[in-house]
């Protein structure tokens, strides 16, 4: 006899990343919004996005978010930076409220004078954190860390090697820094090792503060709190890793890039 498949979720809401590192918005807003059901897409076949030319990220946004609305979301978060520096505009014509993650980090380091941020190459190419910024009156150091997401991505932030990698990025960075944007969902996997090479310094994640602007723009359900997670590489290998972020993924389902 046939198991009963599942019940279709409840008006959920779209979550898409390059990879693993989206995850840490995904719990954020699963704190927030703990009665709603969400659809998380990990774009692992793909990944990184931050190397690839703006137009191609563009595209890979655009295919996620029309598979994800064809699933049934309701709304979307853009749980990648880069994604949210160079496609934002174009999602925002979707016909669904679209959250990106530079926004809300960027109003959280409103109270500070001098901010850094670290982010994908595409990220800090795009000025989409430095222009907002520097509209709000700070100082505003940056520069590209791409060497952080295959790090995260491998599961390596507690190895040596992402000490040593850590050390190089940080060793411009000016001494009265007051806080650093992680501009990048895969980083905060590295706050402790941060936080260890430049104590005092305050890290800005983006996951929190965009989890409460989705909470204040969305009502609280309906649904089950259940997640359905798509990606594009493979299922076991993103279980496993997911696992060691903290992360029990019970539903993955593998999507071909065909079907995008």
């Amino acid at each position: 006899m046939n198991p009963e498949p599942p019940a279709p979720l409840e008006q959920p809401i779209g979550v898409f990343d390059s990879g693993v590192g989206g995850l840490t918005v995904l719990e954020a807003l699963r704190r927030a919004l703990p009665g709603r059901d969400f659809l998380y897409f990990g774009d692992t076949a793909r990944v990184p996005y931050g190397s690839k030319p703006p137009e191609l990220v563009r595209r890979f946004a655009w295919e996620i978010s029309g598979f994800l609305l064809r699933q049934g979301a309701v709304a979307l978060v853009v749980a990648c930076n880069t994604a949210s520096s160079v496609a934002l505009a174009d999602l925002a014509r979707l016909g669904v409220p679209v959250t990106g993650v530079i926004d809300p980090a960027v109003a959280e380091a409103e109270r500070y004078g001098h901010v850094g941020v670290i982010g994908t190459r595409a990220t800090v190419a795009s000025g989409a954190y430095q222009s907002r910024l520097a509209a709000r009156g700070k100082r505003v150091w940056s520069l590209a860390t791409p060497l952080f997401v295959p790090i995260v991505e491998e599961g390596l932030w507690s190895d040596g090697v992402a000490e040593l990698v850590a050390r190089h990025y940080l060793e411009g960075a000016p001494e009265d820094l007051e806080a650093l944007i992680l501009g990048c969902t895969h980083y905060p996997f590295l706050k402790p090792l941060l936080e260890r090479l430049r104590p005092g310094l305050t890290l800005i994640d983006s996951a929190e503060p965009t989890a409460r602007a989705v909470a204040r723009s969305l009502p609280a359900g309906p649904g089950s709190g259940r997640v359905v997670h798509y990606v594009t590489g493979d299922p076991e290998a993103y279980r496993a890793l997911a696992a060691r972020l903290g992360v029990r993924a019970g539903e993955v389902r593998k999507v071909e890039l065909g079907a995008l």
